[in-house]
């Protein structure tokens, strides 16, 4: 069913409180605003998931997250929230959502995946330009949890409040501080501290959820769940071909170039087959070229559908990439078609000629996937925003900032003191597995669902199994909290309509694990109050 403006201006309910926000709202990193104030457009809606019909209210404006040492407002986040409507807020689970970057917005997250609306994408395709449609969302989460879909500082319409400027916030602690304080800002407005509260972070949003959990228990706010969706838990494992190696192989297998005998004719068994080979004699092989197996190289062959000479002039490395960046295996699979897989997405290709292959792909321009739904995103946002949301602003809407990665402080001290953000010659060694570790073995009642797609070369699937299997998680009690799914999807797995579906059944199930078990909620709010009341004294 495709969301019609024209019919919202037609009947516009009269408890519908539009607002238009004359704050100019600048993301540079000296940027800043003098305004704190709080203020949100409110509109009425009403979804049908399933066979029942939800009526949900729509909040979309800003909450001041204070500085924690002087209580004085340091930053206002723009947030979009969807509450159904006459629910008990003891009960009633409350997620937190967020995209990753660092530097994006949650505009991607809030209308790709679980919200009451989302675009419609052509994914694994190319979306045509205008006009787009959104539509009424049948995966919506809305049936299991309120949803809460918050824009960082620098991003969206969120920004520093002066004397603060908005470099002050992008850094991994800084943010996950800004975030925990508009979290605990958001319960306190809404009467929701005795809820049920989740997280929900995609790509950098997963390294920001391990330390933001841990504030917020440090902080008397104990979680009862947690998605991490295309996780990167361990930045010196990025590029680890071992991890990568799986990926490729899928990316191979979707586009008909593996070589293996008899073809798998699924993707999971093959992904497990090729997972040991990458763990096994793959790793052998490139800790012993050029002395490798020449068997193992063959088989490396018959598995990603590159042919023997160029693996042994990439040093056997599925991972490797040239003068500019761009990821050898992706740029090669195809070259004969003059076409480029995506890194995001690799069952989704791009024009690798010509002008296109010169294209930086360090700024997303040329990434297939990207290409594939950016104008989509913008397009619809801004329209869902000012005729249905009902909030207006003479500001740009920051989607994607660049300047906030750009100038990001990837510094991070763990729970244990350690220094770990990034090494003596400035490269990224962000670790913040150690972090959730810590904090499931604190809250030993907190589900973990880790979320990855087949497809993604951004943050391949297997890399995440290994950094959770790696991770300081020992006690098989609290490790049984954590699980793991896959979909035959990208890195934004919602994009995929089956995967979407998939995955709005395993957050659920997980949500409805973390709030069915009575004995783990009573835990967990006394461990909540415990915290709150030590910290008060």
């Amino acid at each position: 069913m495709s969301f019609n403006f024209a019919s919202i201006r037609a009947k516009v309910s009269p408890l519908d409180q539009p607002y238009f926000d004359p704050t100019a709202y600048g993301n540079g990193p000296a940027d800043s605003v003098t305004d704190s104030s709080e203020n949100a457009a409110i509109t009425r809606h009403s979804v049908k998931i399933g066979k029942r019909t939800y009526p949900y209210t729509a909040t979309a404006g800003h909450l001041v997250a204070v500085d924690a040492d002087n209580s004085q407002p340091a930053a206002k986040i723009f947030y979009v929230a969807f509450t159904v409507d006459g629910s008990d807020r003891n009960t009633r689970p409350v997620t937190f959502f967020y995209n990753g970057g660092p530097g994006s917005s949650s505009v991607f997250v809030m209308l790709g995946s679980f919200a009451p609306k989302r675009i419609k994408t052509s994914m694994p395709g190319f979306t045509p330009p205008a006009p787009y449609t959104l539509e009424d969302n049948p995966d919506s989460l809305l049936d299991k949890t309120d949803l809460v879909f918050i824009n960082p500082v620098g991003t969206g319409y969120s920004a520093a409040i002066a004397p603060y400027k908005n470099k002050d916030f992008w850094g991994v602690d800084q943010d996950a501080k800004s975030i925990r304080q508009f979290i605990k800002r958001y319960l306190t407005a809404n009467d929701r501290w005795n809820s049920p509260k989740f997280l929900f972070g995609e790509s950098y949003g997963t390294p920001r959820s391990a330390v933001l959990a841990y504030l917020l228990h440090e902080d008397g706010v104990d979680l009862n769940g947690i998605t991490l969706q295309s996780s990167i838990l361990d930045y010196a494992q990025a590029g680890n071909p071992v991890g990568a190696l799986p990926t490729a192989v899928a990316d191979a297998w979707y586009h008909k170039k593996t070589h293996l005998k008899p073809p798998s004719a699924s993707l999971p068994p093959l992904m497990a087959s090729a997972a040991l080979f990458a763990r096994g004699d793959y790793a052998t092989a490139l800790e012993k070229f050029p002395k490798s197996d020449p068997a193992t190289l063959q088989k490396l062959s018959d598995f990603t559908g590159i042919d023997p000479t160029t693996l042994t002039a990439w040093g056997l490395d599925i991972a490797a990439g040239d003068s500019n960046g761009r990821t050898l295996f992706l740029i090669t699979l195809l070259q004969s078609q003059g076409l480029a897989l995506g890194s995001y997405d690799g069952r989704v290709t791009g024009v690798d000629t010509g002008i296109a292959a010169d294209i930086s792909p360090n700024s997303g321009g040329n990434d297939p996937t990207m290409t594939a739904v950016s104008g989509v995103y913008t397009a619809m946002w801004n329209y869902y925003l000012n005729d249905g949301l009902k909030f207006t602003s003479n500001s740009a809407f920051t989607d994607l900032n660049d300047q906030a990665f750009q100038n990001w402080d990837f510094s991070h001290i763990d729970p244990t003191g350690a220094q770990k953000g990034i090494d003596a010659t400035g490269n990224i060694i962000l670790y913040t597995a150690g972090d959730l570790a810590a904090t499931m073995s604190l809250n030993v009642d907190l589900k973990v669902l880790s979320a990855n797609g087949y497809y993604d070369f951004v943050t391949p699937f297997y890399q995440t199994v290994m950094d959770l299997q790696q991770m300081p998680l020992v006690d098989p009690s609290v490790r049984k909290n954590l699980s793991a799914k896959f979909y035959p999807s990208g890195h934004m797995v919602y994009l995929e309509a089956g995967s979407r579906t998939a995955l709005k059944a395993d957050v659920a199930a997980m949500i409805d694990a973390a709030t069915a078990d009575h004995q783990a909620m009573a835990r967990i709010r006394t461990l909540q109050t415990l915290k709150a009341a030590r910290s008060s004294n």
